[in-house]
């Protein structure tokens, strides 16, 4: 996968799907090994999982600050790391949800509404100068609204980072990752 940085220059990235044990802490302990190490975390989403007790996290990582076969191995050491897959994405479905709050005078709120109606975002507030708006999709689509929005003037924005499941289309598509200290592993490790 490849995506633009602040700077304009391509990255490429891993999407990685991490099933922990949802306990107090792991989301610290998963950003500080990823900071102790020096790997550049583009997007970070976490929240419970299908699975009670358990959280998954989408992390996308951006390829140059570390190899995959290092994250893995970091990851695996974390004891309540149970299961890591990498997402390709050309086979997975990607969201993300932006909010921007927009400057929108009279001479243009008709131009960003159109633009919101063009991109198929929701208007969630109207005020005397500025509406806030919603748009949630591909990531890449996103960075399309935010660039035409920010020609108007953006006030604040947030984007949620980017979550990230397989398609269901001719069986799995996940690369498996295995724990490398423990390759026979049923459990950690494994893609299901």
């Amino acid at each position: 996968m490849t995506a633009i940085n602040p700077t304009g220059s391509a990255m490429n990235h891993h999407i990685l799907s991490v099933l922990v044990q949802n306990r107090p802490g792991v989301l610290a302990r998963v950003a500080s090994l990823f900071a102790r190490r020096g790997y550049n975390i583009f997007s970070l989403a976490v929240a419970p999982a299908e699975e009670a007790g358990m959280s998954r996290i989408t992390i996308v990582v951006d390829v140059d600050s570390a190899p995959l076969e290092q994250i893995v191995k970091q990851l695996f050491k974390l004891i309540d790391v149970v299961k890591i897959s990498e997402l390709d994405p050309r086979r997975s479905v990607e969201r993300e949800l932006l909010l921007a709050t927009v400057r929108a005078d009279a001479e243009s709120r008709s131009q960003i509404v159109e633009l919101a109606s063009i991109f198929e975002a929701k208007i969630l507030a109207v005020g005397t100068d500025a509406l806030t708006i919603s748009l949630e999709g591909h990531p890449d689509k996103l960075d399309d609204f935010e660039g035409l929005l920010t020609e108007h003037g953006l006030v604040e924005l947030q984007r949620t980072g980017r979550v990230a499941l397989p398609k269901l289309q001719r069986g799995t598509h996940l690369r498996a990752v295995n724990n490398p200290n423990n390759p026979t592993s049923n459990t950690r490790g494994k893609v299901s």
